[in-house]
């Protein structure tokens, strides 16, 4: 069984800061660590307490959420497992936030998805930048009740991505049409990372889909790199 350490999470707040502030947890990619997608922190919504996770298995000099296999179609076993860690640790927290929304990079998107199919009720969002869906036959039950929530999600992605298969950017696609109120969004020329074009984006979508929690009109970097 895999578990969050929470003594590893960044958070974009002290602890006397969060009671009562929406929570928006992040989830790196793979070979990635909880420093990375921290840096994002000052270009997101200001209302939110930020916490960046740490994935639970080691790879390489970072770490990942669940096993390398198929390229854009991992086995969903050990992805369960990990979303299963991860809302293990969200029932630690009692009531200290009003909401919970996701923002996953990569491998992090998918598992981001995966939360989805496994609790579609208890967050207000997903965002899934340079993501996929996982294929799992046995999500059947838990993706038509996910298409009744229909939760909002941003899919934002590069056209020049080569990390993530494009048989896997279609299969996401056709899902998400089938069972979110989801905003897609491709960026010209933008390989695997996250760009300003796509956190001005995110940062409209997350004030459309959480009024009257707002965006901050800070502006973000001309370019932002992200480990996978």
């Amino acid at each position: 069984m895999v578990q969050i350490d929470p003594s590893l999470i960044q958070w974009s707040v002290d602890e006397s800061e969060r009671d009562g502030r929406p929570l928006l947890v992040l989830l790196h990619g793979v070979g990635s660590h909880e420093g990375d997608l921290i840096g994002l922190a000052p270009y997101l919504p200001q209302a939110f307490a930020i916490a960046s996770l740490r994935a639970p298995l080691g790879h390489g000099d970072g770490f990942s959420w669940y096993p390398l296999t198929t390229p854009g179609s991992p086995d969903p076993e050990p992805v369960d497992e990990a979303a299963a860690a991860v809302l293990a640790w969200l029932d630690t927290l009692g009531d200290t936030h009003p909401s919970i929304s996701l923002l996953g990079f990569s491998q992090g998107g998918s598992l981001s998805l995966q939360l989805l199919r496994h609790a579609p009720e208890r967050f207000t969002f997903a965002a899934v930048l340079a993501g996929f869906v996982v294929p799992d036959p046995a999500a059947e039950q838990r993706d038509a009740e996910l298409a009744r929530v229909r939760p909002a999600v941003f899919y934002g992605r590069g056209d020049a991505d080569q990390v993530i298969p494009i048989d896997a950017v279609t299969r996401t696609t056709e899902w998400l049409g089938e069972h979110a109120d989801a905003e897609l969004a491709i960026y010209p020329g933008l390989a695997h990372g996250v760009s300003q074009d796509e956190l001005d984006d995110l940062n409209a979508f997350i004030s459309r889909v959480t009024n009257p929690v707002t965006a901050d009109s800070t502006q973000a970097p001309d370019s932002t790199d992200v480990v996978l």
